[in-house]
């Protein structure tokens, strides 16, 4: 079986691939612990200067896997080990001393979307749709970066209705840096990639060290972390939708699921 997260080198670029293509790349703990490895493993070679990140097949990755686990989590302690699990891949990106691309399509919806919009750039195809449904059946972000990439109240209009969002209004509002046409969204991210590796190799890590830092100053990561804790908070809480949600779910499969929850939206 090919590994779950490919890893490979394109001469100065390395290049990260989510290879879950029939899961549309969801984030179970594989895929999030293969992200950060194989991260880890590109930023430690002195031959690669800047890191594509990329979903095999037609989604970048459609978000956290809802999958019925075989050890359910029954405590808060259980969802906040879930999301600092989580958090731990974004933190490396955001951390990363290279930079880091996203190459958007499809879905990037909840986690995906954060994992998105967390890369130093992120390309969108402009078929993509991006989004943060958690709310729409009682969960939350563990990784709350949407207020402080697109302001106050673009992100009260995403996350607190849990609307999908088109590649063209994720550029306008900022959640993406641009949108590219889907046939060419390889290549203007290798052409992206290739433009970041002529930057002397300090210039480019103070600098970005120095971007993160004014919003280390502002509080970013403390805010980030603090999501963790609400994300372990919803998930104790019980009510109907979430209860009916997870019964379909386990009955018929998430695609149902989904496909309950999207159907309760639909009048509106």
């Amino acid at each position: 079986m090919e590994p779950i997260v490919l890893v490979e080198r394109k001469g100065k670029v390395g290049v990260l691939t989510m290879n879950a293509p029939d899961k549309l790349n969801c984030l179970g703990d594989d895929m999030l612990s293969g992200i950060y490895d194989g991260l880890r493993e590109l930023e430690a070679d002195d031959g690669i200067r800047a890191i594509i990140l990329r979903g095999a097949g037609r989604a970048f990755c459609a978000g956290y896997d809802l999958s019925p686990r075989e050890k359910p989590f029954t405590t808060i302690g259980d969802w906040l080990e879930h999301a600092k699990h989580g958090n731990r891949t974004f933190f490396a990106i955001w951390d990363c001393k290279k930079p880091v691309i996203a190459l958007v399509q499809g879905y990037a919806m909840g986690g995906g979307c954060d994992l998105a919009m967390v890369c130093d750039f992120t390309l969108a195809a402009d078929t993509a749709v991006l989004g943060e449904p958690e709310i729409q059946f009682s969960s939350a972000s563990s990784f709350i970066l949407m207020p402080w990439a697109v302001g106050m109240k673009q992100a009260r209009n995403v996350l607190l209705t849990g609307d999908r969002v088109s590649a063209a209004r994720a550029e306008e509002i900022g959640m993406v840096t641009s949108v590219v046409a889907e046939a060419n969204l390889e290549k203007e991210g290798m052409d992206l990639a290739k433009k970041l590796v002529k930057v002397p190799v300090p210039a480019m890590q103070l600098n970005k060290e120095n971007i993160n830092r004014a919003y280390e100053t502002a509080g970013i990561r403390e805010a980030l972390l603090a999501g963790e804790q609400i994300f372990g908070a919803v998930h104790m809480t019980h009510t109907p939708e979430n209860d009916a949600f997870f019964a379909v779910a386990a009955e018929k499969g998430l695609k149902e699921a989904f496909k309950w929850r999207d159907a309760q939206f639909a009048s509106e």
